[in-house]
């Protein structure tokens, strides 16, 4: 029972991403291959793996917080934020993959960006270890938004 709530936190997480990987699964082959990409573009397997470390990382930094949601008035805050984020996560695949528009996924990903750096803030003020664990996400979606800008950019 001690491992059930983290373990929820994880998949919920996952489930983000489950929903995106649902857009960009079925346009990898065929959209993604056809646009122009900058010589920067890592592979597609790459992707995948990231994905899921991030995810699993995310979640254990949601849960670090949450359980602080009786004492400390900034983790209950966090925390609703973490999951309205999550659907701004799967929002951006959605828009890049399944619309296919890197122009409003561009946009999208800047207020994705921007919610990542205020929960980080908020995780730092709960519990400093759920803010460091955001780290590589907020990096990875720093090079994302690059890439995204690029290819929206190459693809006028």
């Amino acid at each position: 029972m001690k491992f059930f709530i983290p373990v929820l936190f994880v998949l919920a997480s996952q489930l983000a991403g489950a929903v995106g990987s649902f857009f960009t699964v079925t346009n990898v082959d065929s959209w993604y291959s056809t646009v122009n990409k900058p010589f920067f573009n890592p592979p597609n397997w790459i992707f995948g793996p990231v994905w899921i470390t991030l995810y699993t990382l995310m979640g254990i930094a949601a849960y670090l917080v949450w359980k602080h949601w009786g004492t400390n008035p900034i983790a209950k805050y966090a925390t609703i934020l973490f999951f309205i984020h999550l659907a701004f996560n799967s929002l951006w695949s959605i828009l890049f993959f399944g619309m296919q528009n890197p122009m409003a996924a561009f946009f999208e990903i800047i207020v994705l960006w921007i919610m990542i750096a205020v929960l980080i803030y908020m995780f730092f003020q709960v519990n400093k270890t759920a803010a460091y664990l955001l780290v590589p996400y907020i990096l990875w979606v720093s090079f994302a938004s690059i890439l995204n800008f690029y290819i929206w950019r190459l693809n006028l």
